[in-house]
């Protein structure tokens, strides 16, 4: 496919009903980069980041930042339907399958970063535009991902009834990324974002909120794709990277005023691995699958 081809396919967010059609574009978008670029530009200050430059049809645009520890590509190997086969048995994987999480890691990582590479060949003046599909296709993805793992899970308003001295008084209404069911009780809810900027501590304060006002302690959990942006270096031409994590927000939020039961990444940041605090409350997606989303509905 030609890039404005990509382009008319994801800038129609009907196109993306099943897991397969994620795969599908994601596909069609790995065989494009192989003869379809400008060129692929090394980040100058973390190395495994790259940014592929668009020709004439896509403006010459400059991509997001993509981590090829990550991404796979048409030479090494693209996502493939085994992706979908281990999702639906994740829930009964070993600890100890390090490569059956990575494909789970992975693909979902390449999958939205296809969407999201493809909508940054878009004009300037439409990446506002390209934001909110972008983060649009990426909770509908979870969402059914969620549900190829075989668990009940929906998205939308649930109306909150306010109980006062045993009578209810009024209800109040919650929009919700992600709400996990399990026999029709809700058991869990859940944040979706591209990025943690500008969001996490909306994230915080809804659980907070939510959990006070009905009286209750459903736990709550966020994913996010990565916290990273593309920034520009002093270097002639030159492109490094730029972490959107807010540490301190975090570490603050967690600690005084309430911990997210699960906080999941595809694209994982150094220092939330090597920060005791941080890898005690963040994890990457694939435990997400392999047994935590059990364990929650469980308890």
């Amino acid at each position: 496919m030609s890039l404005q081809e990509l382009l008319n396919v994801v800038t129609d967010k009907g196109n993306f009903q099943s897991v397969k059609d994620f795969i599908q574009f994601c596909q069609r978008y790995l065989i494009f980069t192989v003869k379809g670029l400008q060129a692929i530009i090394v980040s100058q200050n973390e190395s495994n980041y790259r940014f592929f430059q668009y020709k004439e049809d896509g403006h010459y645009n400059i991509t997001r930042p993509i981590n090829f520890n990550l991404m796979y590509t048409a030479e090494t190997g693209a996502v493939t339907d085994d992706f979908l086969r281990i999702l639906r048995n994740s829930s009964d994987l070993p600890t100890t399958d390090d490569m059956s999480r990575a494909v789970i890691r992975n693909s979902i990582y390449t999958i939205q970063q296809s969407i999201g590479a493809t909508l940054d060949a878009l004009p300037v003046g439409k990446s506002n535009v390209a934001r909110k599909i972008n983060g649009d296709l990426f909770e509908r993805f979870i969402l059914l991902l969620v549900r190829e793992a075989g668990i009940d899970c929906r998205s939308g308003v649930i109306r909150v009834p306010m109980v006062v001295d045993g009578m209810k008084e009024f209800s109040m209404s919650y929009q919700h990324d992600l709400l996990l069911y399990q026999e029709d009780e809700l058991k869990v809810i859940g944040s979706v974002k591209t990025s943690s900027k500008d969001r996490l501590d909306k994230i915080f304060i809804d659980k907070f909120l939510y959990n006070r006002l009905t009286e209750t302690t459903i736990p709550h959990i966020a994913i996010f794709l990565n916290d990273v942006q593309r920034k520009k270096t002093k270097q002639e031409n030159g492109y490094g990277i730029n972490s959107t994590f807010l540490s301190g927000h975090f570490k603050g939020y967690t600690v005084k005023l309430n911990p997210l039961e699960g906080v999941y990444y595809c694209d994982i940041r150094p220092n939330m691995v090597s920060d005791e605090f941080f890898k005690q409350h963040i994890k990457t997606i694939d435990s997400l699958f392999c047994g935590d989303l059990r364990e929650f509905l469980s308890n």
